[in-house]
């Protein structure tokens, strides 16, 4: 899929720290951005955008659109002789595919995790500020009573050690959702290992139907939504309203079997808010 060059011109522009009219940049892509949070849209009646996440929006256009360099994208892109070979250089392939740099997913543990790698053991315990990639993924194996903790946001994946105590009752292995190139990796690890995986994610409805979309219906049973005790009150004093009113449900609610999910969503329609992850790491 190409990005048109009117939308790559307002990403750039975005980029470079501006905001931009929403009616300008009406777009697929944008919307995904939107919904994925590295683009934050503000406003009423004259609606903007800009980005919450610079190196967020990079990584996506890396990833998903095999543009490394924005700027020279939208130079070739404009000439009116381009050549495929010309756009090769800027993009993941001759078809302007997505690219797949490598294999695997990002793991993190605060506590020490016995596993097996290619038939031989190893300690999952990353010095913080540090993660862990599994590459050989397929061959990765954990023991059995590990609960396996699928983590939304960069920020809550780092910040492991400072959540501790939302995670007393279980052994967890966090494994990270990005970059979103690699998460069919770790959907297909999840399918053929028998732990059961927590996603923990926003409470909100973008953060409601990622896990719906992208780990409920390939894992069913095995996958939960985690759900504090306190989400009523938190929701109540630190939700945002505006994410509920732009945001669109993209699932339905009368396929959700999940008690605490259900419920979730019931104070979240009480309150009209939606309310970021974030807000559970420990100062």
């Amino acid at each position: 899929m190409i990005v048109p060059i009117h939308i790559a011109e307002n990403l750039l522009k975005i980029l470079n720290g501006e905001s931009i009219a929403y009616s300008q940049a009406k777009h697929s892509l944008i919307e995904d951005l939107i919904k994925e949070g590295i683009i934050a849209r503000k406003g009423r009646i004259q609606k903007t955008i800009s980005t919450t996440n610079a190196t967020a929006l990079n990584n996506y256009l890396q990833n998903k659109y095999g543009i490394s360099n924005l700027i020279k994208y939208i130079e070739v892109a404009s000439l009116e002789n381009k050549t495929r070979s010309e756009l090769t250089k800027i993009s993941a392939d001759s078809k302007l595919k997505k690219v797949r740099t490598f294999k695997g997913f990002l793991v993190n543990s605060y506590l020490p995790i016995e596993a097996e790698l290619n038939n031989n053991p190893i300690i999952v315990q990353p010095q913080e500020g540090t993660f862990q990639f599994i590459y050989d993924f397929e061959n990765f194996k954990i023991p059995s009573n590990i609960t396996i903790v699928g983590i939304e946001n960069p920020e809550n994946f780092r910040f492991i050690h400072k959540q501790q105590y939302l995670f007393e009752g279980i052994k967890p292995l966090f494994v990270s959702r990005y970059p979103q190139s690699q998460s069919k990796d770790l959907i297909k690890w999840l399918q053929h290992i028998p732990n059961d995986y927590l996603h923990f994610g926003d409470f909100d409805l973008a953060g409601i139907g990622i896990y719906l979309n992208e780990f409920k219906k390939y894992l069913n049973e095995k996958a939960t939504f985690y759900v504090p005790s306190n989400i009523d009150i938190l929701l109540s004093n630190f939700g945002n309203r505006t994410r509920y009113n732009e945001q669109k449900k993209n699932f339905d609610e009368n396929t959700i079997h999940e008690k605490r999910l259900i419920d979730l969503i019931t104070i979240i329609h009480k309150h009209r808010k939606g309310l970021d992850q974030e807000l559970l790491i420990e100062n």
